[in-house]
């Protein structure tokens, strides 16, 4: 991990630039605590910078602090209430308040859908308001006002700004309403138009939700001939491991996963190994399973679902 030791060496950031090249590094590096901290510091002396307020916002957000978010959104509207990304912003962040205590909720909805309509007033062009939106409607019982007909409205504005996207949204819409058949046309549609891992990978998940496994790998399989992405033999051993499916490429996936491992594949390795313990569970042979446990425990010995898997294993 790169270590930013030019921090040391200057007082403050200088620069708005600086700022957020160091910000968003460290967001990728998922040291939210380390941003916060910096970019707090740096507000404090620039109480005017809007661009350093949001990225504290962004901060927080990435926290899950969800009051202290809004607070610095809040202040970003203050300072211009016509900027669709900001309404976006706090109305993301009032939704996820609103995911984390059902009775607040209720009070919640109507700033909600009031913050990502007037970002879509804003900005006909704001592609992510318009997938919140078709979210948000679809999400939301029907008594507070949810809807699938304005889902579809959304869902075909983004059509209009991007056929993936809103081939995809109509996916996610018809999926969500247990139209399986519609969702599965539109996730195709998208994968055609695209092609990118997020088609993929949405087609594949698909798959998997409505217990068609040998879909689910074809279409990975796939993926990876297109993308060649590591981590997507990680995924094939995934569906193998959980479907008991096709066992011997479930197991070559994996370690053709754990022998080309890297930090960029998003897979922690322990997660390999823990498969191979479903596999070698799913043929019966107990003392190769424990193996597998221990070695994913001995790299996180915390890790909940391997606890719970090597319980289950003891007890064959």
């Amino acid at each position: 991990m790169r270590q930013f030791l030019f921090i040391i060496l200057l007082p403050a950031f200088c620069f708005g630039q600086s700022l957020t090249i160091e910000a968003n590094l460290l967001f990728k590096n998922k040291e939210f605590k380390k941003a916060e901290n910096i970019i707090k510091h740096h507000v404090v002396s620039n109480p005017s910078d809007i661009e350093a307020i949001e990225l504290l916002g962004d901060a927080y957000g990435h926290q899950k602090e969800w009051d202290k978010a809004l607070k610095e959104y809040k202040k970003l509207l203050e300072h211009d209430e016509y900027n669709a990304n900001f309404h976006y912003k706090y109305g993301g962040v009032l939704g996820m308040k609103a995911l984390q205590n059902k009775i607040k909720a209720l009070g919640l909805i109507g700033d909600i859908k009031k913050s990502f309509t007037r970002a879509a007033e804003l900005d006909h062009k704001h592609i992510d308001t318009r997938w919140a939106l078709v979210e948000f409607y679809m999400q939301l019982p029907g008594i507070f006002g949810g809807s699938k007909k304005k889902s579809l409205h959304y869902a075909e504005e983004l059509e209009v700004l991007s056929k993936v996207d809103g081939y995809l949204a109509k996916g996610y819409v018809h999926e969500y309403d247990n139209k399986p058949e519609l969702a599965e046309k539109y996730y195709k549609l998208a994968l055609e138009a695209g092609g990118s891992m997020t088609c993929y990978s949405k087609l594949s998940a698909f798959y998997e939700n409505h217990q068609q496994p040998k879909k689910a790998v074809a279409t990975i399989e796939k993926a990876y001939d297109v993308h060649k992405r590591n981590a997507l033999h990680y995924q094939i051993g995934k569906v193998c491991a959980d479907y008991n499916l096709e066992l011997d490429k479930g197991e070559n996936c994996l370690m053709t996963f754990i022998k080309n491992h890297s930090v960029k594949d998003g897979i922690p390795i322990e997660w390999a190994y823990y498969r191979l313990a479903q596999i070698s569970k799913n043929r019966l042979n107990k003392d190769e399973a424990l193996l597998w446990i221990d070695k994913a425990l001995s790299v996180r010995s915390n890790f909940k679902q391997a606890k719970r898997e090597k319980e289950r294993i003891l007890n064959m």
